[in-house]
């Protein structure tokens, strides 16, 4: 069965800065997702009630704020950097309920980063982060709930977006 993906939902405005600078930087015919903030790549995909009522416990508190504080290399791509305790705190009351049943990737730290490009040459990430670097002014915005997602070999398919509060 196929696992649940667990991003960030943030406010519309951010939303729509984070999409641009994917649409501008990541190969178009590998970008299939809107920009995300994920905080979990593989919940269990046969635990959609344990996924939900832990994100559900997660999101009763007030919603976290959030920046973008930098610019990191990928290698062969670019990601935003995104600083936020409130959000880290409710990803580790998540991953605190799923102990002993989390996927490497997901047990190893997190994080918090959006990725703007990928699957490119080394040097066109290089320059991108270059420029994204010398463009960025630090914003804060608001996480406004979780989304959980089921993975469908490529694409996304939404279940529910649990709001924060």
């Amino acid at each position: 069965m196929n696992p649940f993906v667990v991003a960030a939902a943030v406010d519309p405005g951010t939303q729509e800065v984070f999409d641009r600078l994917r649409r501008t930087h990541f190969p178009p015919e590998r970008n299939r997702l809107a920009a995300h903030l994920t905080l979990f790549h593989a919940l269990p995909g046969d635990a959609l009630g344990d996924v939900l009522d832990a994100v559900r416990r997660a999101c009763a508190r007030p919603a976290p704020t959030a920046q973008v504080t930098g610019v990191r290399s990928l290698g062969r791509g670019a990601a935003l950097v995104v600083a936020s305790p409130g959000l880290s705190a409710a990803r580790a009351a998540v991953a605190a309920d799923f102990a002993g049943r989390l996927t490497r990737q997901d047990g190893h730290g997190f994080s918090a980063h959006v990725t703007v490009q990928n699957f490119v040459d080394p040097a066109v990430a290089r320059a991108t982060v270059q420029q994204l670097t010398v463009e960025l002014t630090p914003w804060e915005f608001t996480v406004t709930g979780l989304a959980v997602h089921r993975y469908a070999g490529g694409p996304w398919d939404h279940v529910e977006t649990v709001p924060f509060g």
